[in-house]
């Protein structure tokens, strides 16, 4: 059992849950990104859904939150 009282514990935890929010949120970005030069490359989001397995819906909304979230090179 970890010594450190309960409340010290919580916190932590609450920390490493912000944190892995953060990293998930910038793993979105990079992914989306990621898609969005499978549509340039392959021309269609249908496309880029085909040759990953997933659906367009999945690709489409990816896409979507990038462009409502904005990135470095496509600013809010």
């Amino acid at each position: 059992m970890d010594p450190r009282p309960w409340r010290e514990r919580i916190a932590a935890e609450d920390e490493i849950q912000r944190q892995l929010r953060e990293d998930m949120a910038q793993s979105a970005v990079r992914r989306a990104e990621a898609l969005r030069d499978g549509v340039a490359d392959l021309g269609s989001n249908s496309a880029v859904a085909r040759d990953l397995g997933t659906t367009e819906g999945a690709v489409r909304r990816a896409l979507r939150a990038l462009n409502s979230a904005g990135t470095e090179e496509n600013p809010i």
